[in-house]
Formats: C-alpha cells, sequence, structure tokens
C-alpha cells in the first residue's frame, strides 16, 4: 500500500509541476494550446503554441500524466498536430535550415 501511495505522490508532483510549466508557458506568449502524442516507452509529448507563434515541447513520463498536466493548465488541447492548430507556429531561418539539412542529410 505505502508503495502505490508512493507512486501516486510522485505522479502528482508530476503533474503539478509539468502543469505549472505549462502555464508558465502559456501567460509567457498571450495563452496557449497544446496536443498530447504517445512516443513509446518515453511516455508523451506535449506540444505546446503559444498565441504569438512560439512553441516548444515538453515531455511527460506517461500519457495519462500528460493529459492530467494539460488539463490542469487549462489550456485548449487539439487531438492532432494539423491544420489550424499547426498554422499558428511560427518559423524562422533556423527551423528552415535545419529541416532542409534534415532532408539532405545534413
Amino acid at each position: 500500500m505505502a508503495d502505490t501511495q508512493q507512486v501516486d505522490a510522485k505522479a502528482e508532483r508530476k503533474v503539478a509541476r509539468l502543469a505549472k510549466q505549462i502555464s508558465t508557458f502559456a501567460k509567457a506568449h498571450g495563452g496557449a494550446e497544446g496536443q498530447v502524442a504517445y512516443i513509446g516507452e518515453r511516455g508523451a509529448r506535449i506540444a505546446l503554441v503559444g498565441e504569438d507563434g512560439e512553441w516548444g515541447n515538453l515531455v511527460a513520463p506517461t500519457y495519462d500524466i500528460a493529459q492530467q498536466a494539460v488539463a490542469k493548465s487549462g489550456i485548449t488541447t487539439h487531438e492532432d498536430f494539423d491544420g489550424e492548430f499547426a498554422a499558428k507556429v511560427k518559423t524562422g531561418a533556423y527551423e528552415w535550415k535545419r529541416m532542409a539539412g534534415i532532408q539532405i542529410g545534413g
């Protein structure tokens, strides 16, 4: 029983920490929207896009923890990273150069 309580307490702390990071990002960027994606054994990625077009990612140890953190932060979430949501992302020269480098093997 004590092990379960320790795991639950650890998960709750992780949810709270991620929710705080999401809220901080949202505050810094005039609001934010997000999407949670399962990334295998590593857990889940929380993709964030600010109202100003800035973006970032957080990684949670499990999909459930990611979902709880996003819900606790109160941001709008999307099922997929596409359409109008994806169009909000502002990219600069660095991102375009990196994407081109990946395409040509660099």
